[in-house]
Parts: C-alpha cells; sequence; structure tokens
C-alpha cells in the first residue's frame, strides 16, 4: 500500500492498496527492465508500491511534487505512534524498491522512481524496538515499546512458527499464500514467485494469489445467499477429487505466478446435473489448484516441502483442509492458536520487549499443533489428474479476457 506525505506530514492522497490493480501500465514498463530482477530480487507486481508510485508521477503529477515521504500503511500508524519514520525489511520487500539480497534501498529503483532516498523510511528489522508511544492524544499508552512489525503474510509465519529453513506456512485469508522460510537468500530463477526477507531476520519465498478464502465469501454471499456451512456437511466423500466442475479463482485478477490483473474467474464444466455443493467443492478446489501453482514454481527453485502449516479464516473448513492436504500432497498442521498475523505480532512485542530471548523461543514456547490433515495416496492422485486439466483453463481463456 502507498501513503505519501507531504512537507506539514499531511497525507496527500487516499492510500492506494495493496490489492489495487490500476498500476498495470506501470507494472508492465517495469517488467521491460531486463536488470530488475538484480536490482530488487522480484519482477514487478501489481500489487507492489513502485508501480503505484510511478502512477502517481504520471496521474497525479502535482501530488507526486508534494512528496516528502513514502511509507507502508502499517509504517503510518508506528510513526503517528512514535514519530518514527521506519519500516521493516519484510514489508519493504514488497516495495519494489529495495535490494532484497542485501537489504539496503535499491539506488537504481530510487532513480527509476524519481525518489531520492530520504524521502523513504529507515531500515530495521521487524523485531526491532523504534521508539516508544509519545502521541499526546494517547496519554494512556505514553511510553508502551512499539516494534517496526511486519506485514501480514510474514508476522502469520512467525505466529505459526514458520521459522525454520524450508518450514512452510499457508494463509487462507482474503488472500492466499504460501510461504517458505529460508536461513539463506535463494535465488529464484523464475520470479514468478516473491522473494522476500523474513521477520525472523533471515530470507523467505512466497507466492500470492489475490482471492482466497474471499471467493468463499463471494460465493456464500453474492451468489448463494446463504451460510456455506451445513453445505459443505452434505459434500460426499466420493465427490472428492472426481468433481466435474472447475473455478478460476481470479475475482481481483491473479498476482502468483500469473501476475495478470486482467485475469478473470469463471466456472467450466457445468450441465445439467450440477449442483451447488458441486459448485462450493469447485471454489475450495480452485482455491487450492491456483496455489499448487505457486508450490510448483517454489519446488522448481531446488525446495522440499512435506508439510505445512495453515491459519486464516479458510482453515477452519475440515473440508478445505483435506482438500489441500491433497492437492498439494503436504501433511497440514492445524496450531492450537489460530490468529496467525495478530499471533505473530504479539510474538514480536513479547520478543522486542525481552520477554523471549529470541522469535525462536518465542515460538517454541507458544506455537503448539492440534491436529494434522495427512494426504491420502487415491486422493492424491485423483487430484492430480484434475490439476492437470486445471492447468489448461487459464492459458486458453486468458486472451479473451482482454477482449471484454
Amino acid at each position: 500500500g502507498l501513503v505519501i506525505l507531504d512537507e506539514q506530514d499531511e497525507v496527500i492522497r487516499p492510500a492506494i492498496l495493496w490489492n489495487d490493480g490500476r498500476t498495470k501500465k506501470e507494472t508492465d514498463y517495469l517488467n521491460t527492465i531486463r536488470e530488475l530482477p538484480d536490482y530488487t530480487a522480484n519482477i514487478a507486481f501489481a500489487g507492489f508500491t513502485a508501480p503505484k508510485i510511478l502512477w502517481v508521477r504520471e496521474n497525479e503529477p502535482e501530488n507526486f511534487k508534494r512528496i516528502r515521504k513514502i511509507m507502508l500503511p502499517k509504517d503510518y500508524i508506528n510513526y503517528k505512534l512514535t514519530g518514527s519514520f521506519v519500516t521493516d525489511y519484510s514489508d519493504a520487500s514488497g516495495m519494489l524498491l529495495l535490494d532484497v539480497k542485501n537489504k539496503k534501498w535499491s539506488k537504481e529503483m530510487l532513480e527509476i522512481c524519481s525518489v531520492s532516498e530520504d524521502q523513504l523510511p529507515e531500515l530495521h528489522e521487524s523485531y526491532d524496538v523504534i521508539g516508544t508511544v509519545n502521541n499526546e492524544e494517547l496519554p494512556f499508552l505514553k511510553g508502551v515499546k512499539v516494534t517496526a512489525g511486519a506485514g501480514d503474510n510474514v508476522a502469520a509465519a512467525i505466529g505459526t512458527n514458520t521459522l525454520k529453513d524450508g518450514s512452510c506456512n499457508i494463509s487462507l485469508g482474503t488472500s492466499g499464500t504460501i510461504f517458505i522460510a529460508n536461513d539463506s537468500f535463494v535465488d529464484n530463477a523464475n520470479h514468478a514467485i516473491h522473494n522476500f526477507a523474513h521477520a525472523s531476520g533471515r530470507y523467505h519465498l512466497m507466492g500470492c494469489m489475490l482471492s482466497a478464502a474471499s471467493c468463499n465469501k463471494w460465493f456464500t454471499e453474492e451468489i448463494l445467499k446463504e451460510d456455506t456451512r451445513k453445505l459443505q456437511e452434505e459434500i460426499g466423500e466420493e465427490k472428492l477429487g472426481y468433481n466435474t466442475v472447475f473455478f478460476l479463482p481470479y475475482l481481483m485478477g491473479e498476482r502468483s505466478p500469473i501476475n495478470d490483473t486482467e485475469a478473470r474467474a469463471c466456472f467450466f464444466g457445468m450441465d445439467m446435473s450440477t449442483s451447488r455443493g458441486d459448485m462450493l467443492l469447485a471454489v475450495f478446489e480452485g482455491v487450492a489448484f491456483a496455489l499448487r501453482d505457486s508450490l510448483e514454481v517454489i519446488r522448481s527453485s531446488g525446495v522440499k516441502i512435506e508439510r505445512s502449516n495453515l491459519c486464516g479464516g479458510g482453515a477452519k473448513s475440515a473440508l478445505w483442509r483435506k482438500i489441500l492436504a491433497n492437492v498439494l500432497n503436504l501433511k497440514i498442521d492445524i496450531l492450537e492458536a489460530e490468529e496467525g498475523p495478530g499471533y505473530g505480532g504479539a510474538m514480536l512485542g513479547m520478543t522486542a520487549d525481552g520477554q523471549y530471548a529470541s522469535l525462536e523461543e518465542c515460538a517454541e514456547k507458544l506455537c503448539h499443533v492440534k491436529e494434522t490433515v495427512e494426504p491420502d495416496p487415491e486422493l492424491v492422485k485423483a487430484y492430480e489428474e484434475r490439476y492437470q486439466i486445471f492447468k489448461k483453463i487459464y492459458p486458453a481463456l486468458k486472451d479473451i479476457y482482454k477482449k471484454l
């Protein structure tokens, strides 16, 4: 998200959020720069901050001239609390202004975006104390320590103990992510997924889809107009892996790995026998298949994954958990504390306050698995066949989307 302030520290315009797709032109331009992955370890996605800066420069030149501070939404809150103009390495990675490998602002990217380093926040680790609350409007919080913090998915990795090299967390929130922790920087030659700094002080790879549990919310509220929990219970085991209906979950375009703001959602394969349950099952499977797309890219980088934690609102569905385990062929661990990002934020705060010597010690004490969903070999095989069909649908339709 892009928050820009003027000389008087006043917000210049409403924030442009992470899932705003207006920056297609700017994203396409940045991806014509061959050296971009050398500068940032990533290619451009519409959700990143640099394309938004370019959009303001091109479409709101007067606003662009007024910029004195560029920050992310959470960093603006920290700034209002403490007066400290800082960000953390993990969230800065998604700005496409950071040299992720060397953990410093990229001079080349600053030049491309026509901004200077003094317009950008000071860089910190997520667990660093950046100040104390000194806002006069919050006297009851005066003196409370504030950490640099982290983005939601990185905080979820902390809150699920996804810290060790090769450990994995899947988040089924509004968006969906698959997150792999790495002790050292991994050269991701494909660049279809994100290569970011971790809140632990190390690194991670991440695939991010724009619509995950929000697909279920849309189908429930806009199409069925009723709660789907009872419908989920009615879907028989015999349907899993053999549903003839497919769903492309691109309700807001898509990020990883196809990077297409014009991609659109659709149901495919329906006939007169198609039921509401078939369509709901297709929604759950479509999200799982789209996460599998990112997992395949991660595996192509040589990273081996056998199990994953799972968090987010979608993790509450036993049906969805089973589908994920078999589509991804991973053991899925459900933790006792399901808060994910909020829990991770609290753990960053406790570690910064000295209650634990390290994030690793904090996670060891506070994160416990309560249930594991094991993949079933027969279902894995059935879903493998369905996934191979799913992979062909978007390429067959993508040229049609552009004419809508």
